[in-house]
């Protein structure tokens, strides 16, 4: 009797696409992975552009990509690739634990987002059960992202003690305005944008200007239009 864990027969293995920068990481992964026998590494690259061209054209069932590429993301590769054939399923490696990251995998319609520091057991099992057509990700994750959609991005907590007029300016300091330019921007006084402009620095335990202008960077929020 057979036992329904049991890897697919060797006769139809599992096609899987490489992405990463580094050549020893894919030459590892591929010897890591080409060791199973229902596994075959049938390309593989090191920049983002050649694998958004060869994935659809390889059509692998399963595409490992580099979070981070020189030219570019393997969620940016996802979701060009998913786009073109929703039938290949992505998974993201990266070295980094990242809540935003991880969002926009999810969005592009990855079926895994996975740290390099996971075991090549693990990382097998999880190349198996995304080539069946299951998600690798933890339900809390799903629901953390799902929570996000409803709510929206998290509120930054820095800017909650700014007021409204507080954080225009502030945004418009981080575009490198004067008092002056502000002033003529939000119609306002400039003794009156000179006042808020040391509200807010006090209020950001902030003591320059210049400061200002980083953090206004650093914190700039999502366009609303």
């Amino acid at each position: 009797m057979s036992d329904a864990a049991d890897p697919p027969e060797a006769s139809t293995p599992i096609k899987i696409f490489l992405l990463d920068d580094h050549e020893v990481v894919r030459r590892g992964m591929r010897e890591l992975l080409e060791a199973e026998p229902d596994f075959e590494v049938i390309g593989e690259s090191g920049s983002a552009a050649e694998a958004a061209r060869r994935i659809p054209a390889l059509r692998p069932d399963v595409a490992i990509l580099d979070g981070r590429l020189p030219d570019g993301s393997g969620i940016d590769v996802c979701r060009d690739v998913r786009s073109q054939d929703p039938s290949i399923a992505a998974l993201i490696l990266t070295s980094y634990d990242d809540d935003d990251a991880l969002f926009a995998a999810i969005m592009a319609g990855a079926a895994g987002y996975v740290l390099k520091q996971v075991r090549g057991t693990d990382l097998i099992d999880m190349i198996r059960r995304v080539a069946a057509g299951q998600s690798t990700l933890d339900p809390s994750v799903t629901a953390q992202v799902l929570e996000r959609l409803r709510n929206g991005p998290p509120v930054d907590k820095e800017l909650e003690t700014l007021t409204e007029q507080e954080q225009r300016i502030l945004e418009l300091i981080g575009k490198g305005l004067t008092n002056r330019q502000i002033a003529g921007e939000l119609y306002l006084a400039e003794k009156t944008v000179k006042n808020y402009v040391s509200s807010l620095l006090a209020k950001l335990g902030l003591s320059s200007r210049t400061q200002a202008a980083i953090f206004a960077v650093k914190h700039e929020r999502p366009s609303s239009d």
